[in-house]
């Protein structure tokens, strides 16, 4: 078992990064479980530096890619380029290949380059000219989202947002955090070396141990509850929840919300689930998969209140009709 390997990266992430320990929770958890993360929150509050650092602890190849209106697929994915000495095309791979891509504002290109990121996310393979290429593995994706600024964004479809194992928030840092990263910061003599614990190989073997997590039944019924809770809130006794939802979630969010649950159990050193495991992300993976309308705009609901509320009032113990 590798959990103690874990706590490892863990503890070398904390030598760089401060107060950032939801983030590098959820980021290991897509990691382990083969699953893409949306990160959204204000610029400075050390997105780039806490993925970066990772990527170097976990000794994965890393890139960056800041996504600009003016960004084209090739920029991403690679091109075609004449060469004249062989006269001959030759390929040239874009920075997609990688074990873990930083999509930074990934709201600030049009569609077709956020189609062709999240082609790459879906199917571990690009197409350059006539030739299919696969990407390394582990592949893993964040991808950045400014909550502010919205003038000049092309927003991600509901559709292809779905694609994401997570929606994660990040918050400002308590004040003693942010104490600590001014003082690190405004030493310019500061090193953030970190040193490399876990190997690919180790990765797989993590996603093969998290495979054998138990989830037992009332669980896995508890999270088709609270799926359907979103679809059909007004049999879940939701009356008020109930018109501002406009879509519930996609069958995605139950495969991942188990997913994550396991991941979740298994770092805390545990062979099997508890509620409590479901309950900690369930808010994560369910909140970017929810379409409300304006209703709940204009009443000012979003939709991390709404799966609070779900939490609360959908029983864990609740027969399940399976049909």
């Amino acid at each position: 078992m590798h959990q103690e390997k874990i706590a490892e990266v863990i503890q070398e992430v904390k030598k760089v990064v401060v107060g950032q320990d939801k983030m590098v929770n959820r980021l290991l958890i897509g990691l382990f479980t083969n699953g893409h993360i949306l990160l959204e929150g204000v610029p400075g509050l050390a997105k780039t530096l806490t993925v970066n650092t990772l990527a170097k602890v976990l000794h994965l190849d890393f890139n960056r890619i800041q996504f600009t209106p003016d960004l084209l697929p090739s920029d991403l994915i690679g091109t075609m380029i004449y060469n004249q000495q062989t006269a001959n095309f030759e390929v040239k791979k874009g920075p997609i290949f990688a074990n873990v891509i930083l999509a930074d504002e990934v709201n600030r290109s049009p569609a077709k380059v956020q189609s062709a990121l999240l082609e790459a996310m879906q199917e571990k393979q690009v197409t350059i000219g006539e030739t299919t290429f696969s990407l390394d593995r582990p592949f893993l994706v964040l991808a950045t989202q400014n909550p502010v600024d919205q003038e000049g964004t092309y927003p991600l479809p509901e559709a292809q947002v779905d694609r994401f194992m997570m929606k994660v928030h990040i918050d400002y840092p308590s004040k003693a955090d942010e104490l600590e990263v001014m003082r690190r910061m405004s030493n310019m003599q500061y090193s953030s070396e970190v040193k490399a614990i876990l190997s690919k190989q180790d990765i797989f073997d993590i996603r093969n141990e998290i495979n054998t997590i138990k989830l037992a039944e009332p669980l896995e019924n508890y999270i088709i509850e609270l799926v359907f809770a979103t679809r059909f809130p007004q049999q879940y006794g939701l009356k008020d929840e109930a018109k501002y939802i406009m879509f519930g979630v996609s069958p995605r969010a139950s495969i991942n919300l188990n997913l994550a649950a396991k991941a979740i159990a298994y770092m805390d050193g545990r062979d099997y689930v508890l509620p409590e495991d479901i309950k900690e992300i369930a808010e994560d993976v369910l909140n970017h998969r929810i379409l409300l309308n304006y209703e709940a705009e204009a009443d000012g609901v979003d939709t991390r209140s709404l799966v609070r509320t779900l939490l609360e009032k959908v029983p864990i113990n609740k027969a399940v009709t399976l049909k």
